[in-house]
C-alpha cells in the first residue's frame, strides 16, 4: 500500500449550446411547467446537439478538469469514463478519450453504474493509486446524452434527464488529505424500475423494427423515491464511520442531482442543512453520471470548497446501486478554494 492521501487536483465540465425550459417541454406534455416545477424543482434541462457526441463532452470536460489541476495528458496514466451512453456499444468512451487528450501511457476503461457511476469512479481510480504509485495522476469523468433515449412525450422521463458532462483529475497528497473512505450498498429488488432495454443482448438490434415500448429510456419516479430516501442516508452514514467523521461534521456535501426536491428530502432527513450544500438540478436537469461531477465542478469554480473542509459526495443510481466517499478537502495550487 502506497503510502499517500489521494486528492481533487482539478475539476472541469461542459454542456450543451442549447437549453431547453419548461414551457417549451410541456408543448409536447399534457403538464404544466408549474407542475413539474413543484414535482422535481427542475426550471431548463440541456440538449444536445445532433453532430454532438460523448466523447466528444467527455474531452471537453477532461481538457479543463487538466487545466485546473495543472497536469499534462502525458501525466495521466489511469482514464475513467463512468457512461451509459457512450458513442458505441463498444469499444469504450474511454479509449477515444485517450486518444485526443495524447494521454499515451493511460491504462483506460469505462464504468457503468449508472447515476453512481463518477462517485465509483472516483473510488475505484483511488484505490489504485493507493496500491500502485507508477499511476500519477488519473483522470475520471461522468458523461450522459440522456436525451438520445428519451420519448420526449414520456413525462417519466423528459421531465428530469439532461445531458453533460463533468471530470475531475486525481493526485497524490499528503497522507491527512483527500478521500478517507467510501460505502457502497444495492438493493436489487426494483432492479426493473429504471432501465433500457432496448439494444442490449435480451433485447438486440438484429432482425426486429424499432419498438417504442423497449427502445427508450424507463423509470418508476416512485419507486426512485423510496429507494433513495430509505438507502441514501444509510450509505451516507455508513462512509461516515468508516472515516472516522460525525454526520454533523461533514462541511459541504455534494449528491447526484436527480430531483432537487428529493435532495431537500434526504438533507432534512438527515437533520442537516441545504446551506452546507450546492444544487443545479434545477437550472441543469438530471445528468446522469455526469452530474456530480457537474455539479462539483460548479462548486469550485464558486469557491464553495476549501482546503481542510470534510466533503461528502453521494448518488444513487439505477440498480439500485448507492455510494458515498467522504474527503479531506485538497486542491494543489488552489489554496484559496
Amino acid at each position: 500500500m502506497f503510502d499517500a492521501g489521494i486528492c481533487i487536483s482539478g475539476v472541469g465540465h461542459h454542456l450543451p449550446a442549447k437549453s431547453e425550459d419548461n414551457e417549451t417541454l410541456c408543448q409536447n406534455l399534457d403538464v404544466t411547467p408549474d407542475w413539474i416545477v413543484a414535482k422535481t424543482g427542475i426550471q431548463r434541462r440541456f440538449i444536445a446537439a445532433p453532430e454532438d457526441s460523448a466523447s466528444g463532452y467527455a474531452i471537453a470536460a477532461a481538457q479543463r478538469a487538466l487545466t485546473c489541476a495543472g497536469v499534462s495528458a502525458s501525466e495521466i496514466d489511469l482514464i475513467i469514463v463512468c457512461t451509459f451512453s457512450g458513442d458505441y456499444i463498444f469499444p469504450p468512451v474511454s479509449a477515444k478519450v485517450q486518444l485526443e487528450l495524447g494521454a499515451t501511457d493511460a491504462q483506460i476503461f469505462d464504468l457503468q453504474a449508472n447515476c453512481t457511476g463518477f462517485v465509483t469512479g472516483l473510488t475505484t481510480a483511488s484505490d489504485r493509486m493507493r496500491v500502485d504509485p507508477t499511476v500519477r495522476n488519473a483522470l475520471v469523468i461522468g458523461v450522459e446524452l440522456c436525451s438520445r433515449y428519451i420519448d420526449r412525450t414520456d413525462v417519466n422521463t423528459a421531465i428530469y434527464l439532461s445531458d453533460g458532462a463533468g471530470a475531475a483529475v486525481l493526485s497524490h497528497t499528503k497522507l491527512d488529505f483527500g478521500i478517507k473512505a467510501s460505502a457502497f450498498h444495492t438493493d436489487a429488488s426494483n432492479f426493473e424500475a429504471v432501465r433500457m432495454r432496448g439494444g442490449g443482448s435480451s433485447h438486440g438490434m438484429i432482425g426486429r423494427t424499432y419498438d417504442p415500448t423497449i427502445d427508450h429510456m424507463e423509470m418508476n419516479g416512485i419507486a426512485t423515491w423510496k429507494q433513495a430516501i430509505t438507502h441514501m442516508p444509510k450509505v451516507i452514514r455508513r462512509a461516515c464511520e468508516k472515516s472516522g467523521v460525525a454526520l454533523q461534521d461533514i462541511d459541504f456535501m455534494v449528491f447526484h442531482q436527480a430531483n432537487y426536491n428529493l435532495i431537500d428530502y434526504i438533507v432534512k432527513k438527515m437533520r442537516l442543512d441545504m446551506s452546507k450544500t450546492y444544487t443545479n438540478v434545477r437550472e441543469i436537469g438530471n445528468t446522469g453520471a455526469a452530474s456530480l461531477a457537474i455539479a462539483l465542478s460548479e462548486a469550485v469554480e464558486k469557491r464553495l470548497l476549501h482546503n481542510g473542509d470534510t466533503v461528502l459526495l453521494a448518488a444513487v443510481g439505477a440498480g439500485f446501486n448507492f455510494g458515498a466517499s467522504v474527503w479531506t478537502w485538497h486542491m494543489p495550487g488552489h489554496e484559496d478554494a
